[in-house]
């Protein structure tokens, strides 16, 4: 697929790009896609909750009634699950909801991904830029020059440009990541993606072509 390179006002420079059809043009994988964006919802889970047990509530360990001749079931201890301020049974504890994936797996989702997308045409390729200066005024024109102001966009950049990130920061609808770390959640995420010309060779060289 061949694009045409945009520069920041939103017009054609003249130049192409070719996207290597072995990512953005393959057979998708719609499995690979939800097991990676399972895989990122898991690893954003905290896994903090965590509920007493009857062992871990302070309270007296005394036969709080005798065995027999009460009328009622026999009881213990005043922690006791079936007693109000007692232990919880089987609640939450602390844990890890990540899981393993295979980097073959997250390749072919991100190729899916971003082969939906360009299927779509739903990816711009845009000239490498800087802003002097973090001014949020600038990203937004530059949303504006590229007719995506009310769409979800996904700026790719070839490495990290500080200026740039904190211009988009306060955008809601607007995210900045570098190729390197680019996710299948991200791209799915995303309206539209904005490629830097010199991001598309880092993708190729991520994926290993």
């Amino acid at each position: 697929m061949e694009l045409s390179v945009l520069n920041k006002e939103g017009k054609e420079t003249g130049k192409k790009v070719t996207l290597n059809d072995q990512i953005f043009g393959i057979e998708p994988s719609d499995h690979a896609i939800y097991l990676d964006v399972k895989q990122y919802m898991a690893n954003q889970r905290q896994g903090t909750s965590k509920s007493k047990e009857r062992g871990e509530i302070a309270g007296s360990t005394k036969k709080i009634k005798r065995q027999k001749g009460t009328g009622t079931a026999r009881a213990g201890s005043i922690k006791s699950p079936i007693f109000r301020g007692g232990g919880t049974i089987f609640g939450p504890r602390p844990r890890n909801y990540g899981f393993k994936l295979n980097k073959k797996v997250k390749q072919l989702a991100r190729k899916s991904a971003l082969t939906y997308k360009a299927n779509e045409k739903s990816i711009v390729v845009i000239e490498d830029f800087n802003f002097e200066a973090p001014k949020t005024k600038e990203m937004v024109a530059l949303q504006n020059n590229l007719q995506i102001a009310e769409k979800k966009a996904l700026f790719v950049l070839p490495t990290e440009n500080n200026n740039i990130y904190l211009s988009s920061r306060n955008l809601q609808d607007v995210s900045v990541v570098i190729a390197s770390e680019l996710s299948t959640y991200q791209i799915l995420n995303a309206k539209t993606i904005v490629l830097c010309e010199g991001s598309v060779a880092k993708i190729e060289e991520a994926f290993k072509l």
